[in-house]
């Protein structure tokens, strides 16, 4: 089956890329890792005058969605500018919210009606630590709440612990304090969280993408202007083969991205966690590859933190076990 963004989907992609370009989001990915928020909420608002925010949200909360198409869209662009914060987590946490009140349960319905209006408006960061996350939940800090799940309960946590040192300092990750409001309790909740899971991890997938476009591209451009022995380094054929190599990795994800996005739109959830494993494997790797290839034809270069490839650089290797490590996304594919 071929998938392909109709012209409309196309131009709100290019919309979104060219209003992030003028973000200047590396200064906000560098203050965001010192745990001052200011430009990153600035990000965050253009995203949210876009639309990206309401995408995840249905229409009754004030949303446009959920459109995962368009999503992974908009969150391909973000993830080619770096845009920090917890994009796949408030997603999946609109999911979760929604999918609860759906199911008739009283809190899970007043909390959607108070926050889903809010992500969608863009002036809600909600973060969301799950068993497919780990113990962990991104950006606690800086999001304005926090959700966790626990089993089947989900409850909104009174806050966070300490913040833990990552790979990627703008991912900024702690632990959900224990108590808070219980919002719902059953196995509806395990159903909800696990799509909202996927959901994450089809939006963390997105992320990568674009993480490794960026990567490729940056790194051609400086093997076109790097000369050795009297030529650049792009016009030498391991060279070629390296970048070529990381470039086919990131379009054959592409197509596998877009196929979980109709799958989670029109399948069944255990259908569509298969299509979104193999398109958070397939973006995953070939991100990381990317980065290692970024990495070596640099040289020391890429190592530097003054120099902006290293954001990318790191967000790859992240990104790579976000919501599903490469073992676990296999496995999901091959389950029966």
């Amino acid at each position: 089956m071929h998938f392909a963004l109709d012209q409309a989907q196309t131009e709100f992609g290019r919309t979104v890329d060219r209003m992030l370009g003028g973000a200047d989001t590396p200064r906000a990915v560098r203050a965001w890792a010192r745990g001052q928020h200011a430009p990153g909420r600035a990000v965050w608002d253009r995203l949210a005058g876009a639309g990206v925010t309401s995408l995840a949200v249905p229409e009754a909360y004030g949303g446009v969605g959920p459109l995962p198409v368009e999503l992974g869209v908009a969150y391909v662009a973000a993830g080619r500018h770096a845009v920090p914060g917890p994009l796949a987590e408030t997603a999946a946490a609109a999911v979760l919210l929604a999918a609860l009140a759906g199911d008739g349960a009283a809190r899970a319905g007043r909390a959607a009606a108070d926050w889903l209006p809010r992500i969608a408006g863009g002036r809600a960061l909600v973060t969301l630590a799950a068993a497919d996350a780990g113990p962990y939940a991104l950006d606690a800090d800086a999001a304005d709440a926090v959700l966790a799940v626990e089993g089947e309960e989900l409850r909104l946590a009174p806050g966070h612990g300490p913040v833990q040192p990552s790979f990627d300092p703008a991912r900024r990750l702690a632990r959900p304090l224990p108590g808070g409001e219980p919002l719902a309790r059953g196995p509806a909740v395990a159903a909800a969280a696990a799509h909202a899971a996927d959901w994450a991890a089809f939006a963390t997938a997105a992320l990568a993408l674009g993480t490794g476009l960026t990567l490729v591209e940056r790194t051609a451009a400086y093997a076109g202007q790097r000369t050795q022995f009297g030529r650049p380094i792009g016009s030498f054929q391991a060279v070629k083969h390296r970048l070529a190599d990381a470039l086919i990795g990131l379009e054959f994800a592409r197509p596998l991205l877009y196929g979980a996005a109709v799958a989670l739109a029109s399948k069944p959830a255990a259908d569509a966690r298969k299509e979104v494993a193999a398109a958070k494997v397939a973006a995953g790797e070939a991100a990381y590859t990317a980065a290692r290839t970024a990495l070596q034809l640099h040289g020391a270069l890429g190592y530097t933190d003054e120099y902006d490839l290293s954001l990318w650089i790191r967000k790859a290797r992240a990104l790579r076990s976000a919501w599903g490590s490469p073992s676990i996304c296999r496995a999901r594919v091959l389950a029966p």
